[in-house]
C-alpha cells in the first residue's frame, strides 16, 4: 500500500522530488528527496518530515567523493504504522527520543551519494514493520496527498541564469505561478493545454527514468498499459506508463553547447529549470536557449 505525503509535511521544504536520483531506493517513486533550501537559500538543519519514536541511528559508508563527507547516516523513526528511513542527516537524536513534524533532526550532510550538482537534502522512505529496514531497496511506493496543490507550467526552453556553480545553472524560467502558495514544475507536455496535465520529475536524460506527478494516472479513458508522450522544449523526451517515465535517448544543449541534462523538481517558490553537468559558460545573467534533440 502506498504512503501518502501530505501538504503540511511537504510545505516545510522549498522543493521535493521522487525521481531525481540514480539510486535503487528511488525506483518507481519509492522515496522522496526533501530540500529545506535550494541553490540560492542554503540550509544546514534538517526539519523532521515525520512524527514518532527514534528506534535507531547508524553511520553508513558512502561513495568517496572529493566534495563529500566520508560517511552518511541513517535514522529510523517508528511512526506507528510504519518505519521511516531518513538519510543524509547527521542525527542530533538517538534511540528512544520522540520527534514531531518540523523538529530539528540534526545537520544536513553532503554525502557521497550526491552528484556534484545536487544540494543538501533529506532522503525519506518507509517500510512496513517486519520488513528489512536497513537494506537500501524495498521501500513502499509514495504518492502525493489530495491536499497538495501541484501546478504544471509551460516552458519554451528559454530563460536567464539566476544562480550557478561549476556543474549547474539555475534558470528563472518557467516562472512560478504562485510562489509560497503551491508547488509547481515543468508541464509534462508543451502543447499549451495544461488541463489534466502533470509535472515532470527527474533527471532528463541522465538518470534512467523520471516521473509524471499530479495528474490522474492513468488518465480517463486510458488502460493501465497505455503510454502518454511527454515533452520538453518542443521535443518528445519520453513516454509515461502510469506516472513512471522512460526517457528517450536525447541530447540537451544550452546555447548550442552540450550539457548533461535537466534536473526537474516540484518547487514551492521556484519552478525554474536547472541545467546540470554544464561544460558551457553559463554565468549569472546569461540568457539561455535550451534545445533537446534525438541523440546521435
Amino acid at each position: 500500500m502506498a504512503v501518502t505525503l501530505p501538504a503540511d509535511v511537504l510545505s516545510q521544504y522549498c522543493r521535493f522530488s521522487l525521481y531525481n536520483s540514480p539510486f535503487v531506493a528511488h525506483d518507481r517513486g519509492c522515496a522522496v528527496d526533501l530540500y529545506p533550501g535550494d541553490e540560492t537559500t542554503a540550509a544546514t538543519t534538517a526539519p523532521s518530515p515525520v512524527a514518532g519514536e527514534v528506534v535507531d541511528t547508524r553511520t553508513v559508508a558512502a561513495p568517496p567523493k572529493p566534495y563529500a563527507a566520508a560517511n552518511d547516516h541513517l535514522t529510523l523513526v517508528d511512526t506507528g504504522d510504519r518505519i521511516a528511513r531518513i538519510l543524509h542527516v547527521d542525527p542530533a537524536v538517538e534511540a528512544g527520543d520522540t520527534v514531531t513534524v518540523g523538529d530539528p533532526l540534526g545537520d544536513l550532510v553532503r554525502a557521497g551519494f550526491f552528484a556534484p550538482w545536487v544540494p543538501n537534502h533529506i532522503h525519506l522512505g518507509f517500510r512496513d514493520h517486519g520488513d528489512d529496514r536497513y537494506r537500501a531497496s524495498g521501500s513502499l511506493p509514495l504518492e502525493l496527498g489530495p491536499d497538495v496543490d501541484l501546478r504544471p507550467v509551460d516552458w519554451d526552453g528559454t530563460g536567464t541564469v539566476v544562480a550557478a556553480g561549476e556543474t549547474w545553472a539555475l534558470l528563472d524560467s518557467p516562472p512560478h505561478p504562485a510562489p509560497g502558495e503551491a508547488f509547481a514544475g515543468v508541464a509534462a507536455r508543451d502543447d499549451g493545454t495544461l488541463e489534466g496535465n502533470a509535472v515532470l520529475d527527474g533527471g532528463c536524460p541522465h538518470y534512467e527514468g523520471g516521473g509524471r506527478l499530479g495528474a490522474e494516472v492513468p488518465a480517463a479513458g486510458q488502460s493501465e498499459n497505455s503510454t502518454t508522450p511527454v515533452a520538453l522544449a518542443g521535443t518528445t523526451v519520453g513516454a509515461a506508463g502510469g506516472r513512471h517515465v522512460t526517457w528517450r535517448d536525447v541530447a540537451v544543449r544550452a546555447n548550442g553547447d552540450p550539457v548533461t541534462g535537466l534536473a526537474l523538481f516540484c518547487g514551492r517558490d521556484r519552478a525554474g529549470v536547472k541545467l546540470v553537468g554544464a561544460d558551457a559558460d553559463l554565468p549569472v545573467g546569461r540568457k539561455v536557449r535550451v534545445t533537446v534533440e534525438p541523440a546521435e
